[in-house]
């Protein structure tokens, strides 16, 4: 990607973090292909460690296509909230009307060429077997909205270096990051029909199976059957993991 698309400071920060995740974790990544190479587009990825935004960040900004993550607003102030809107990172408001101001910016960061992270499950997964949750509609806003492709990652890896909700385990032996992202999600049945209820559910149905079934296949385990949708999004990300005993 030209510099000019992803920026110094998205630069500068990728040469801090990089380093950190290649001694923390060995990667086995797969399906870089169906990243696009242009055009604006969604991933949707699972969501099992407060590390994994940086590991997967690291796995999408190898494809050259820079990920804008949802963020609380309270980290766009200071010297930090300078950096986060240098790197085009989209706050998400507390309250009132933030979450749809939220995906009203997703939507136009897609139209302008961006990618757009969603963790549809708004939150760490509370799944015993860290299974992904049932996801809430704002990707399925954003999607339909944009008519944009719609990625759909799994990873695995970081869940067991910190768990979620749990405390950092030891930084050796290495554990290893796999991210898997499949082609997109065919969404052609969706459109131009109005975004309903029940359309939107639908959707998010259909990319958190997608997702499911990449993780199933990370973890060479049969996925669980899928959880019903949960509503609008909300929270960290306008409100989108896997068992220790696989893939040591």
């Amino acid at each position: 990607m030209p510099r000019r698309r992803i920026g110094i400071t998205y630069r500068a920060m990728a040469a801090v973090a990089r380093p950190v995740m290649l001694l923390l974790f060995r990667r086995r990544w797969l399906g870089m292909q169906h990243i696009p190479a242009s055009g604006g587009f969604i991933t949707a990825v699972n969501h099992n460690s407060y590390l994994d935004p940086v590991a997967y960040g690291h796995f999408q900004y190898a494809t050259g296509r820079p990920p804008r993550f949802f963020a609380k607003q309270s980290l766009f102030r200071g010297a930090f909230g300078r950096l986060m809107r240098a790197m085009r990172h989209i706050p998400v408001p507390r309250g009132g009307n933030g979450t749809a101001q939220a995906l009203a910016a997703a939507a136009a960061a897609v139209r302008a060429g961006e990618c757009v992270v969603f963790y549809p499950e708004g939150t760490l997964t509370r799944d015993p077997q860290m299974w992904p949750m049932a996801g809430r509609t704002g990707i399925a806003r954003v999607a339909l909205e944009t008519g944009c492709p719609v990625i759909p990652v799994a990873q695995w890896g970081a869940n067991l270096l910190l768990p979620p909700y749990g405390r950092m385990g030891r930084i050796l032996p290495r554990r290893t990051h796999h991210v898997l992202a499949g082609p997109p999600v065919d969404l052609s049945r969706f459109h131009g029909r109005a975004p309903e209820t029940e359309v939107l559910r639908e959707v998010t149905a259909e990319i958190m199976a997608a997702v499911t079934s990449l993780l199933a296949e990370i973890r060479g385990i049969p996925a669980p059957a899928p959880s019903a949708p949960a509503g609008p999004q909300g929270r960290t990300e306008p409100d989108s993991e896997p068992s220790a005993a696989h893939l040591r």
